[in-house]
């Protein structure tokens, strides 16, 4: 078994940190959504039966138990965290990366204080070698290439099924206005740190530039989900800023149906309260992927730009947001939105020399 695959914490482990509930009164997605939201994420183990302990650690084992909730439909972003048992306890093992552990503890330990089922929740970060092994796992042949990383991919890419599969991965190549270009995914989730790796890794292996396409949730109450692109070259990480050297330039800001502004890193959906939230209404968007991968990219001297669906509003309630991802008039908007999404990366690299 591999090193990603065996990082599996023992129940006696004095490294396991707590994992308490948060509050769910004051959260910025409101009671009923936030339930809906945690039930399709939390294992059906989780769900169906009840444990003395859980263990989150960091594995990526898909010779575990998969739970029956993972995504249907999709070509990425389809697989949960999986599930080991031992006696009563239950160890999850989750994509190897500080932010998804502990954002994965806090939703099983929010669901079960709000379905009244008790447990031990408790969490450990993974080590730094096991975060490294897992994205080394990543092995493409760049050189200079534009990487296109994220969600809607599918829709992106030239060939519906021109997909090379890796561990964990799957990648296409093209030429664009006289650019190599590949389009790149992951069955699993690259949460938070994971996916400022993902760009360490990409610029070593020879990239020049990363575009991730993704969803960011909106702070400003008047931006209606799934109705505008955001993008921008700074995100606050920590307290502090963090810019970098913009792949999009002043192009996409140009462009009509496109929000900017500076972005805010989260680690977890789950600590987004109202309190956070009035922390930083003065900016514009927040994830937990843009700020780690932007930081990485000025680290190694490679351009990168994001161009995201805004798909949530924590600033104000809409019909859309986080657990009904799935509704038919969301796919249809949001369909017409990765549309867009792909123009203007195809007429921003119209403006560059080959």
């Amino acid at each position: 078994m591999s090193l990603v695959a065996s990082a599996v914490l023992p129940p006696s482990s004095a490294m396991a940190l707590p994992a308490s509930p948060i509050p769910v009164a004051g959260h910025t997605m409101g009671t009923d959504s936030l339930l809906r939201y945690l039930q399709i994420k939390v294992h059906h183990l989780i769900q169906r039966d009840s444990w003395k302990r859980i263990y989150v650690v960091g594995g990526y084992d898909r010779q575990a138990v998969i739970s029956e909730h993972e995504k249907t439909g999709k070509l990425f972003n389809v697989e949960r965290p999986t599930a080991e048992i031992r006696g009563r306890d239950l160890v999850i093992k989750a994509f190897p990366g500080e932010d998804y552990v502990h954002h994965y503890a806090l939703i099983i330990a929010t669901y079960l204080a709000m379905t009244g089922k008790p447990a031990d929740v408790r969490y450990e970060f993974p080590d730094p070698a096991v975060c490294r092994a897992a994205v080394e796992q990543l092995d493409l042949d760049l050189d200079g290439d534009l990487v296109i990383v994220g969600w809607g991919l599918a829709h992106l890419a030239p060939e519906a099924n021109g997909w090379t599969f890796g561990a964990g991965y799957a990648w296409q190549r093209t030429r664009l206005h006289g650019r190599r270009v590949v389009y790149l995914g992951f069955l699993h989730s690259i949460w938070g740190d994971v996916a400022g790796r993902i760009v360490t890794r990409l610029a070593a292996l020879g990239a020049r530039d990363v575009v991730y396409v993704g969803k960011v949730g909106a702070l400003q109450p008047d931006i209606e989900p799934n109705t505008l692109l955001a993008t921008g070259n700074t995100s606050l990480i920590g307290g502090a800023t963090v810019t970098w050297h913009d792949f999009f330039g002043d192009f996409a800001t140009a462009q009509p149906g496109v929000h900017t502004g500076i972005h805010v890193t989260s680690p977890s959906i789950l600590l987004e309260n109202q309190s956070w939230l009035t922390e930083h209404a003065e900016h514009a968007f927040v994830d937990p992927e843009i700020g780690p991968m932007g930081a990485a990219a000025h680290r190694a001297g490679i351009g990168y730009g994001y161009l995201h669906v805004i798909s949530n509003n924590l600033a104000r309630h809409y019909p859309a947001d986080l657990s009904n991802e799935r509704h038919h008039d969301v796919v249809r908007r949001r369909s017409v939105l990765v549309e867009h999404i792909r123009d203007i990366i195809s007429n921003r690299l119209a403006t560059l020399p080959t």
